[in-house]
């Protein structure tokens, strides 16, 4: 019923619970996750993962944020990103939250990377799994300019955890892309998101959990884990006076489309 399109499942907080966790999925009428990678280094651990359980498929990537860990060139990404069960290039995208003593110009090595990701994911024809965190300008901008706009030769993708504001989430869909959202938008400070929840066409609509990060309300605060994404429903359905459902069943489409998989 719900499909969880964001998550963690290899980190330690998760993997050392996993039956728990599975049997909770079971539960709250979980049956579907996409466990993304954040590093080359992960990404063995991630794919066997993924070959391991039928319901969960995986991603290959580099994460924005991640510094002093192996470069993701094309050729390696075209290689991952082939492999069975690999169904999307990311986590990838920009951050500019962190920026410390650095410039936006000195992130140029992260624009790079993000620029190899998008010309895998559209050689491969999969899509992109976006993180945009204080960079939502630059962002919108590479993909632009490396003729993401939505066409036939697109790759498309999601932008994940959404946090950004209604223009920004307009304009992700003008090129295409689908708008996921996560516990965050359960948040009481949160209500830019939900308006952006309000308004993103059902059928470019996601949920996740991000786990282990950012569980929805009420479980704020502790360890996140993909049986709590139905929350993350609820407050959509809340949102857009619908049923909870219409959310599941809507999402569930959008991620099969989406990834081009189904049970």
């Amino acid at each position: 019923m719900f499909t969880d399109s964001h998550c963690h499942l290899t980190f330690p907080e998760l993997a050392e619970e996993w039956p728990r966790i599975a049997e909770a999925m079971k539960v709250a009428q979980v049956d579907r996750a996409l466990c993304i990678c954040t590093t080359l280094e992960e990404f063995d651990t991630v794919h066997a993962f993924a070959q391991s359980v039928p319901y969960v498929w995986a991603t290959a990537g580099v994460h924005p944020d991640n510094e002093g860990v192996r470069e993701a060139d094309l050729a390696t990404l075209l290689r991952l990103g082939s492999l069975p069960k690999v169904v999307g290039i990311g986590e990838t995208g920009l951050d500019y939250y962190r920026l410390g003593d650095r410039s936006i110009d000195d992130m140029e090595w992260q624009r790079d990377r993000f620029r190899t990701h998008v010309r895998a994911a559209r050689e491969l024809s999969k899509p992109l799994v976006i993180h945009t965190r204080s960079a939502s300008e630059d962002t919108l901008r590479l993909l632009a300019e490396e003729g993401e706009c939505g066409d036939s030769a697109s790759a498309g993708g999601v932008f994940h955890c959404f946090t950004e504001d209604v223009d920004t989430a307009r304009r992700a869909l003008d090129l295409g892309f689908f708008i996921s959202f996560s516990g965050i938008v359960t948040f009481k400070s949160a209500q830019s998101i939900r308006e952006v929840a309000a308004m993103v066409p059902l059928d470019r609509l996601l949920i996740e959990t991000d786990s282990p990060y950012l569980a929805p309300v009420p479980f704020r605060g502790k360890t996140n884990n993909p049986s709590y994404v139905p929350f993350v429903a609820q407050a959509l359905a809340g949102i857009r006076a619908c049923a909870v459902e219409e959310i599941a069943t809507a999402t569930s489409r959008n991620f099969e489309r989406l990834f081009g998989i189904s049970l």
